[in-house]
Order: C-alpha cells, then structure tokens, then sequence
C-alpha cells in the first residue's frame, strides 16, 4: 500500500466522488478488484474513478449505490458531476423549460437542442471530444439531456413553441448530406405540429434584424415570463420583466422580418439533398 495515492477530495468534484468510493469500499475491506466485480466493471476502472481521473457515468453511480446499500446518494452525487459538462446555469433552466406554457427559441449557427436528431447531436459531441474541449461521457451526458429535454415536450396540454432560425443554421453542414437531409426532415416535421411556428430568419434581413445573439423566452403557468441567454462560460436565467419584456417585443419583430411558415419549409425542403 505504499504506493497508495492520496486522495484530496476538495481538489475537484471528481475527487471527491472518488475519495467517497475508496472510503466505502475500505469501509467493507474489499479491494478495487472485488468492488469491481460487484460492480461490473474492472479493479483498473475502480482505480481511475477513485483517483480521479474518470468520471462516473449514471450506470456506474447507480451499480455502486446498490453495492454499499445508499438508496441513491452516489446517484445524485454523480448527477452533479455530469453536469458540470453543462454550462453553469443551464441545468436550473432546464427545469423552467420542462414547466413553460409557451417557449420562443432563436438560434444562430447550430439547430437548436429541442430540434436535434440523434445523429445530428452525437455528431456535435463527437466534435467537443475531437476537440479536447469535452470528455465522451460529458458528451454522452448532452445528448442524454437534449433527449430528456425532447421527451418532456410531449405533455398535455403541450407548449407552444416558436422557433425562429437563423439562415446560418441550415447552411452549416454538420456531418456528411444524409445526416442533414434527416435533420432538415425532422425541421419539417417539427414545422407541421399543430403547437409550433418555424420560421427561418434569411441573410437578406439585413440591420432589420432586431436580434443577433441566441436567446430563448419562457412563459410559465402563472404567464410570469423569464429569459435564457448563454455566453462562452455560462448561462444565464433571467425573471426581471424590466429585462425580459423588450427581449419579448425584439422577438415579435424578429418574427415579423422573418420568412412565413410556408416560406420557411419551402426553403428547408430546397436544401435538402437532390432537391432542384
């Protein structure tokens, strides 16, 4: 045991969970290969979480809760964890989202999570993790979100969703013409649900353009609004209606220079592959 590393569990979240590991597991006098047994996974995966160096995924937390008997305290411990793969602030809008009557999303660059394939968002986090700028399992975490986030929509009564899309959001390619032809179909299916608006916000709009950065407008049960912004480090939720309300009338006019409904998927359906 002389090589034993010493564990700082104030050093990041991930230590933390990881000195808790090793302080159970030592509790019960099991090494890392017969916790790993327990839990299905090798003595080597053990080691990496306790030091740190992994994060543990939902399965993992969930096997470990059910091997020390926590009902789910490594569960909720590990959710944290996960995300901090998120922007700070993102998680708490989340479950504004999940509760609004009414949300009104405009983006610019990238399709919007709410309207992501599958392939259209792996291919996404397979980029953060080519880049070093995120790990596989945060970027599994996003894609498990944006599905959550999807699923929630469908309630009763649904939401109303208006989405305005920057051009450049169908311009830019992500990944090769197939993933983006059944991108451009799910915006089309979007589009014909009877609870939305898609509109698409082209170039030719020109200093007409009320707003330039992605914003998205909630209106809760109580018709109390608030609004959501990101910038590189964070996100940030906005309740005070002296903010919020001329976002609100910058996104009634952004709706008006936009593209109408018919217009918009005649554009869409246009780039879509083989189309003249």
């Amino acid at each position: 045991m002389a090589n034993r590393k010493v564990l700082d569990p104030e050093q990041s979240p991930n230590a933390a969970f990881g000195a808790r590991l090793r302080s159970l597991r030592d509790e019960r006098g099991w090494t890392q290969d017969e916790l790993g047994v327990r839990l299905g996974c090798s003595g080597a995966h053990i080691s990496a979480v306790e030091t740190g160096r992994r994060t543990p995924t939902r399965t993992f937390a969930a096997s470990a809760d059910r091997a020390f008997a926590l009902g789910d305290q490594l569960q909720r411990q590990s959710q944290s964890l996960r995300f901090r793969a998120l922007l700070e602030g993102f998680p708490e809008y989340v479950t504004h989202e999940a509760r609004a009557t009414e949300i009104r999303l405009y983006e610019v660059g990238v399709i919007p999570g709410l309207l992501q394939t599958p392939e259209y968002a792996t291919a996404l986090g397979d980029s953060t993790v080519k880049r070093g700028v995120a790990t596989k399992e945060q970027a599994d975490e996003r894609i498990r979100m944006i599905a959550q986030r999807q699923a929630s929509l469908v309630r009763v009564p649904s939401p109303l969703i208006f989405v305005v899309l920057d051009e450049s959001c169908l311009l830019r390619p992500i990944g090769g013409d197939t993933l983006m032809d059944a991108q451009f179909d799910r915006l089309i299916e979007f589009a014909e649900l009877p609870n939305t608006v898609l509109q698409v916000a082209p170039f030719s709009i020109g200093v007409r353009r009320p707003m330039t950065l992605p914003v998205t407008l909630l209106t809760m049960p109580d018709r109390s609004l608030m609004s959501y912004a990101e910038s590189a480090n964070r996100g940030h939720l906005e309740r005070d209606a002296a903010s919020v309300l001329p976002l609100l009338t910058d996104y009634h006019q952004l709706q008006a220079e936009a593209l109408s409904r018919a217009s918009s998927i005649a554009l869409i359906s246009k780039l879509r592959k083989g189309t003249p």
